[in-house]
């Protein structure tokens, strides 16, 4: 190659004068670093210049002016002295004991024309340069190299402005996990639900969709934001219809007492789409808490059962109280009376008539009180567990009988 670096061609840089301004302008739209872009651009320009002009194990380096589009091209050579490179002796033995060299970190180099030059020659260009150091050769700028960097420029912001775009979508939903979003339900793949959610879009899998929930194409629908993972292809947001907090979130959006702190969820249990139960308390005096969950006419509440399907909501009041909270947690039934076991057992005592409404269908109403509460329950009714007491009783009577000593005349 020509060391001769020939002075610019002004048709040369015009093109790529007004391709920086360019850049400028787009780097400062989406907010990525101007010096990021161009030192990009340069390491592609010179990756191309090689591929067309340059031969294997070169080192090339561009610049680009961006105040005159003017690029410049350099062959980078490291400067080497003998203690710094294998002598022909010592690779042959290298050979014969089959060692591989390995560059990289390595105290000895295998001498490449390409890549290095001796300090003897080095010092012919540059003389105060030491051996270590790098030394840069001026390349020929070629006719066409304008067309090969604008080329070159566009592939590379591009690809900036997508990477940018990626990031600013990873960063903005991440920032939102655990929030509620609207979306419209875009196409249907498989088990997949995939949502329009904005500036990009979410997946619905199966296991978070709701048991008897149908989708179709144009469905507006509000999601939790499950979790927001990177890619190669760009950011996958996982939403979510079936957790537990979605129904936090909603009444956020429903109840101000809830968004400003004065009413409290400290408890949700959900079988998606059938029944959840949410225990609450109030941070305020006076504020009713589930008054306030309710709402007038039940209107609160509605929206969020409508925006669930349907799906039935049981609004109990919190208590530090185990054994209170154990009987709130079992409504819509009455209990007559807690009484705690170990292990975080307990036995929920009703009336008769009370219950299978305790139970629930399939046990669903003690199972979900359970979940509330973190507390095993057996739930019986008042007649049961008298019966149950009145033969332990008995037993108990039976046994001591038999343990007195019998007396004789």
């Amino acid at each position: 190659m020509n060391a001769a670096n020939p002075p610019p061609n002004k048709e040369k840089g015009i093109d790529l004068k007004s391709f920086t301004s360019a850049i400028a302008q787009i780097t400062e739209e989406k907010g990525i670093p101007f010096e990021k872009v161009i030192e990009s651009i340069e390491m592609a320009i010179a990756a191309a210049y090689k591929k067309d002009y340059g031969k294997r194990g070169q080192i090339i380096k561009a610049n680009i002016s961006p105040e005159t589009g003017e690029i410049k091209f350099w062959q980078v050579k490291l400067v080497t002295d003998e203690s710094m490179i294998y002598s022909e002796e010592e690779l042959e033995e290298l050979k014969e004991k089959k060692i591989e060299i390995v560059e990289e970190g390595a105290k000895k180099l295998r001498f490449n024309p390409e890549k290095h030059i001796m300090i003897k020659e080095a010092k012919k260009i540059k003389s105060k340069i030491k051996p270590g150091q790098d030394l840069e050769i001026p390349l020929e700028t070629h006719q066409d190299y304008g067309r090969i960097a604008a080329q070159t420029a566009k592939q590379v912001i591009l690809q900036k402005i997508r990477e940018a775009e990626r990031g600013a979508i990873f960063e903005e939903y991440k920032s939102k996990e655990g929030q509620i979003i609207p979306g419209i339900v875009q196409r249907i793949e498989q088990k997949n639900i995939f949502f329009d959610i904005g500036k990009t879009v979410g997946v619905l899998p199966k296991e978070e969709q709701v048991p008897g929930e149908f989708y179709r194409p144009g469905q507006r629908l509000k999601l939790y934001i499950l979790k927001v993972e990177e890619s190669p292809k760009g950011s996958v947001i996982f939403l979510s219809r079936a957790y537990p907090k979605l129904i936090s979130k909603l009444f956020e959006l429903e109840v101000p007492e809830v968004s400003q702190g004065q009413v409290v969820i400290k408890s949700i249990a959900r079988e998606a789409g059938s029944r959840s139960k949410i225990a609450v308390t109030s941070e305020a005096e006076g504020v009713d808490p589930i008054g306030s969950m309710v709402g007038q006419r039940g209107t609160r509440v509605k929206a969020v059962i409508n925006e669930l399907g349907g799906e039935k909501i049981d609004i109990i009041e919190y208590s530090e109280d185990p054994e209170k909270y154990i009987a709130n947690s079992l409504s819509p039934a009455k209990v007559l009376e807690v009484k705690r076991g170990p292990k975080n057992k307990a036995l929920a005592i009703v009336p008769e008539d009370q219950l299978s409404l305790a139970i629930g269908k399939n046990g669903q109403n003690v199972r979900l009180a359970a979940k509330l509460t973190g507390w095993k329950i057996d739930v019986r009714s008042q007649e049961k567990t008298e019966e149950i007491e009145e033969k332990k009783e008995t037993k108990e009577k039976g046994k001591k009988k038999r343990l007195q000593p019998t007396r004789h005349p």
